[in-house]
């Protein structure tokens, strides 16, 4: 299964990139809507989200259990300052680091994707469950970034 999970990964982001690289740096600005991200925000968020799953995975793979923090995603985009970061950039940094996440993930031994994971102050959930919930995740943001009609669901969005 984690390497059902990583070709998952890499399918996702080898699909997306050019979609997301035709998207010009003048749109790349613009928020969908009053009080959203704009889309090098919501890509900023991507590259957020895979810091703190990287964690995520290795320490859970590594230790057979994984504590760890939540993550107060407009803080961390605010400080990172995304909007004023080149697009073609975001989408190249994007792209390479959920790459490496695939790899990580193919690496996983089996055995670790049933190990528990208690991110935040949430029920435990299994590392399987992280990392296709990462993907799901992944897609849903890139789907409101490119504007999509239909939306991937997310069930925390």
């Amino acid at each position: 299964m984690s390497h059902e999970l990583s070709r998952r990964i890499r399918q996702t982001v080898d699909r997306e990139l050019g979609n997301l690289l035709a998207v010009s740096g003048e749109r790349a600005v613009v928020p969908r809507a009053p009080g959203k991200w704009c889309p090098k925000e919501e890509l900023g968020h991507l590259i957020d989200s895979a810091a703190n799953n990287h964690q995520r995975f290795v320490r859970a793979a590594l230790a057979g259990e994984y504590q760890g923090p939540g993550y107060a995603a407009d803080d961390w985009v605010g400080i990172h300052g995304y909007r004023e970061t080149a697009w073609e950039s975001l989408v190249d940094f994007w792209h390479q680091y959920n790459r490496l996440l695939a790899d990580v993930v193919a690496r996983i031994p089996e055995e670790r994707l049933a190990t528990a994971c208690f991110i935040g102050g949430g029920a435990p959930v299994t590392l399987g469950f992280v990392i296709e919930d990462y993907v799901l995740h992944m897609q849903h943001h890139i789907d409101l970034l490119l504007r999509r009609e239909k939306v991937t669901a997310y069930p925390s969005a």
